[in-house]
């Protein structure tokens, strides 16, 4: 019989973006993508144009953040680890989540959406009413993102 794989790796990945970090009370919700690019995991959705829609657009109403699905079917020219238009989007609202920082961030500081990526400065940038990084990391780590 043929071996598929006899070396493994010493540090596993702790996380990917999108994933549930722990057991505490979370809720889960689903909507359906509107964007036709496709909605990246680990990532604030927001109220989309339809009824039971999400969109990647910042606007009033925040949804939560998208959860990873690892068991979507990747189609020929899709793009790998996002919700495709259509899809049936998985969303947190409540709970603890690992997402990608857009810059250095601080324990305990206050989320905020950029449009293409989740940060702890102000500036002009979008709300994530009651969610706070849970983690310090540097520009492009993985961290925690909690709304309890």
């Amino acid at each position: 019989m043929a071996v598929n794989q006899d070396t493994y790796t010493d540090m596993l990945a702790p996380a990917y973006a999108g994933m549930v970090a722990n057991g505490e009370t979370s809720n889960r919700i689903s909507r359906t993508c509107e964007d036709s690019a496709g909605i990246p995991f680990g990532v604030p959705v927001y109220r989309g144009a339809g009824d039971h829609g999400c969109t990647r657009t910042p606007n009033a109403f925040l949804l939560g953040i998208t959860i990873a699905h690892e068991a979507l079917g990747l189609l020929t020219g899709q793009t790998a680890d996002r919700y495709q238009q259509y899809d049936n989007v998985a969303i947190l609202p409540l709970g603890v989540i690992w997402v990608v920082a857009g810059e250095a961030v601080t324990d305990g500081a206050p989320a905020y959406d950029t449009g293409s990526a989740i940060v702890d400065t102000v500036g002009s940038n979008t709300a994530l009413t009651d969610w706070q990084f849970d983690i310090t990391g540097a520009n492009a780590d993985l961290v925690k993102l909690s709304r309890r």
